[in-house]
């Protein structure tokens, strides 16, 4: 869409901020339209009516001729600068000044509502640019410090006061509040924080002091990561806008050529035809031609389908992987934390061989410690004690397997029956469908401990939702015991469970689907955990819960759901289809209009007024039509 700024492109290249360069072309337009309506309501001589003319035309279309000569020194001659420098330069040779001065006031015109435009629906993204806190309040012993939030370092105590943006990701140690989410997440109702409980960097601060513990540093935070995919959010092409691209590639050497053809053959064939008559004919021809309309407003649209996605939660990185959801035939769930709540509790502790139930619950304890993974922190919660992490040594997270770690000496093995298996240890097997988490201790199974999870409410309304937009395939991926999984896929009526998966495995199931599905569909994927981002990468799109996920998958991910409910995936789906429901009214709205002008310049039954709104007018139209796809209330 760059191409198309002429005016507004030079002016930003000097330097000064958007709106400054925004005010000089409003300023360029005013003096141009009183010089052009000067020029038509008084009659001056000849000479000064083209003095008058003249003028207007360098302030409103210097830049456009600039510009085309700037693209022929590079090789691209037949570009929409190319075919208005030519056809106003035309109408001039030939008399037509009005005419010639109209064309580029109309187009400076619509390169202004363009660009303002476009500024309104990026604003819609960009808002979440307000979330980014300008400074922590660092507690030193009694005292406070305001500092900016990168100098706050990992375990650092920082202080949140009654209407301040929560600056860094952490751990609420004192006081309770509501706090506001919707810059994160979209969504108005407050949410309660309390000690215990994770404080994202972007919440707004309500009615109370809270005191948090530092957990990451500001450039790995929340507010940090979103600010990232914001910033790149329009980065990639949808397919349809690449199609735009290739179509004016194509189509304007055939207009310019096709304008040539009826300015000299007719002519030279038509007993009595003026060169004149016909030269005119070909520069309406050239104005109505110009695709403006198409290169405008399709991006346009998916800008502010993204817009609209964002309003609701949703941030998309790019128009590509918004228009590539309406081409889905699977979707494909990992459980924890995304169907399920990941909120998981310690509902079981079973001690065996002289292990007692504090023994078991200490030693599992300290081989989670490291991590964040919900069964760890369910694990700790349930233990509710002291840490002692100076007696930790060789900590190894086994992937898919569990966690090996020294405690004080002893060789502590906590994780799920495939890491027993492996180490040969002789363990008691569980009959449950709840998550199982088996101990050994210097080589000797120590118990085991039961935790549960719950499916989200949302859950069952996304897949109700997924089914009535005609996926034909919900699956989930799990590296959960198979009867933990079957349990889920029956309460949520899925068509295909898949258990006991590594992340490899994940992958290799992905692939698999992959090489099954109808062509020119797409495979989504949705996850949330370090483990899900080999897959959210290799899907053909991926979808992370960003609320609650971890960096890895929000990283990995091609659309982020920050509020962790399952069902903003239909409304992607839904927002893709309109959005390009909207594009396609676009192309055959302007495609149409252009052709019957086309036809009545060519037959000299349309005037360069007349072409203008072929031109700017249906550009115009489409635009605005390009921003109805903001408004996502009523999907």
């Amino acid at each position: 869409m760059d191409i198309l700024k002429g005016d507004m492109k030079n002016e930003n290249n000097d330097g000064g901020s958007e709106e400054e360069n925004r005010r000089k072309v409003i300023i360029k337009l005013v003096i141009g339209s009183i010089l052009f309506a000067g020029g038509i309501i008084f009659k001056f001589q000849n000479w000064l009516e083209l003095t008058i003319f003249l003028i207007s035309y360098v302030i409103v279309g210097g830049n456009v001729v600039l510009q085309a000569l700037g693209e022929i020194s590079k090789g691209q001659v037949f570009t929409e600068h190319f075919l208005m420098s030519v056809a106003t330069i035309g109408a001039f040779c030939v008399g037509q000044y009005p005419e010639g001065v109209a064309v580029m006031l109309f187009y400076m015109l619509g390169e202004l509502l363009e660009d303002m435009a476009v500024d309104h629906s990026q604003r819609s993204i960009s808002s979440l640019m307000n979330i980014k806190p300008d400074y922590a309040n660092l507690k030193t012993g009694d005292e406070l410090t305001r500092v900016p939030p990168e100098e706050v370092n990992l375990g650092d105590i920082i202080v949140v006061k009654p209407g301040e943006k929560i600056p860094l990701d952490g751990k609420v140690l004192e006081g309770t509040s509501m706090v506001n989410t919707s810059a994160l997440t979209g969504e108005s109702v407050p949410r309660e924080l309390k000690p215990g409980k994770d404080a994202l960097s972007g919440f707004i601060n309500g009615n109370g002091a809270l005191t948090v513990k530092v957990s990451k540093k500001y450039e790995e935070s929340t507010v940090s990561k979103i600010l990232d995919l914001v910033q790149n959010a329009g980065s990639k092409k949808a397919s349809t806008e690449k199609f735009i691209t290739k179509f004016a590639r194509y189509y304007t050497p055939v207009v310019v050529f096709g304008a040539l053809a009826l300015a000299i053959i007719p002519p030279l064939l038509i007993a009595g035809a003026a060169f004149s008559d016909y030269i005119y004919r070909a520069l309406i021809f050239l104005v109505v031609s110009c695709p403006c309309a198409l290169i405008i407003s399709i991006p346009l649209g998916f800008i502010s389908g993204m817009g609209g996605a964002s309003k609701k939660g949703i941030l998309v990185k790019g128009g590509n992987y918004l228009e590539a959801l309406n081409s889905v035939e699977a979707v494909v769930f990992d459980k924890t934390g995304t169907l399920t709540k990941g909120v998981f509790k310690v509902t079981k502790i079973s001690p065996q061989n002289n292990y007692s139930n504090e023994k078991l619950i200490e030693s599992a304890a300290y081989a989670e410690s490291y991590s964040n993974h919900p069964i760890a922190l369910s694990i700790m919660n349930a233990y509710n004690g002291e840490i002692d992490k100076s007696q930790i040594e060789d900590y190894r997270e086994i992937a898919g397997y569990g966690i090996e770690v020294n405690v004080g000496g002893g060789k502590i093995l906590v994780g799920n029956n495939r890491l027993m298996a492996s180490e040969r240890i002789e363990y008691s097997d569980v009959d449950t469908v709840d998550t199982v988490v088996h101990v050994a201790i210097n080589g000797k199974y120590a118990g085991n401990i039961v935790i549960s999870d719950e499916v989200k409410e949302d859950s069952s309304n996304a897949i109700e939702t997924l089914r009535s937009l005609g996926i034909k395939r919900i699956i989930m991926l799990t590296g959960d015991l198979k009867t933990v999984g079957s349990k889920i896929g029956r309460q949520l009526g899925l068509d295909e469970v898949y258990s006991e998966l590594l992340p490899a495995g994940k992958v290799e199931k992905i692939e698999s689907m992959e090489m099954k599905k109808s062509p020119k569909r797409k495979i989504v994927f949705v996850g949330d955990g370090i483990n899900d981002a080999p897959v959210l990468a290799r899907a053909d799109i991926g979808v992370a819960m960003g609320g609650l996920g971890s960096d890895a998958a929000i990283e990995a991910a091609d659309i982020v759901i920050m509020t962790d409910e399952p069902s903003k995936i239909a409304d992607a789906m839904k927002i893709a289809r309109r959005t390009q429901g909207i594009a396609y009214q676009n192309i055959i709205f302007a495609l149409g209009v252009k052709a019957i002008f086309l036809v009545l310049g060519a037959l000299g039954m349309a005037s360069m007024w007349e072409a203008v709104f072929g031109d700017m007018g249906v550009a115009l139209i489409a635009i605005f039509n390009s921003i109805r796809a903001l408004d996502t209330k009523n999907l």
